[in-house]
């Protein structure tokens, strides 16, 4: 990333691509990866349609910068408009689902919800995978908004465009529904 790129925060840079398009090519930079991730683990989208996915995502971005309100998060509004190019991709194609989580995540969703304690540790990362690839949509993008990508309360809300409360109840129903799943499937026995 150019060295005019790294003292600058997200929302100095969206202003400045309005003026120069090279600071857009250092948000991009830094939201490639990001994006990506949270793509492949939300939807479980493969790397094609990740990556076609995530092209519509920084297209929606670039066109709509008049749009962007730099009192705000540049993260939440960015991660908003790939929730949203997901949703629109999931109506379209029906999409192919891989494993995209490696066991470092899943230790991290699964260590969260003490489950390290109910499972083997050798056995929980698979055991995570499954139960998350079950859980409804909304409670598995809660999930992995909060422990995978370390978003807040309030991003998560600004992403999904839901009240904080409502936040706050999906991702205790969610590590709920993980629990009581990983307790009727594996019964809390190693």
């Amino acid at each position: 990333m150019p060295e005019k790129c790294e003292s600058k925060t997200d929302e100095e840079l969206a202003s400045l691509s309005l003026k120069d398009q090279d600071f857009f090519y250092c948000l991009l930079s830094r939201y490639e990866d990001r994006l990506l991730r949270y793509l492949s683990r939300a939807f479980f989208f493969s790397r094609e349609d990740a990556e076609d996915v995530l092209q519509e995502t920084f297209l929606k971005i670039y066109k709509n910068l008049n749009g962007f309100d730099p009192s705000l998060k540049f993260s939440s509004w960015a991660y908003r408009i790939a929730h949203n190019e997901s949703v629109s991709f999931l109506r379209k194609h029906n999409p192919k689902i891989f494993n995209t989580y490696n066991e470092e995540d899943l230790e991290k969703i699964s260590s969260d919800i003490d489950l390290e304690k109910e499972m083997e540790k050798k056995h929980s990362a698979e055991r995570a995978r499954e139960i998350i690839q079950s859980l409804k949509e909304n409670y598995r993008e809660a999930l992995i908004l909060k422990f995978l990508e370390d978003k807040s309360y309030e991003e998560i809300s600004d992403i999904i465009k839901k009240p904080v409360g409502t936040v706050a109840t999906l991702i205790s129903r969610a590590k709920k529904q993980f629990k009581k799943i990983s307790l009727e499937k594996y019964g809390g026995n190693s």
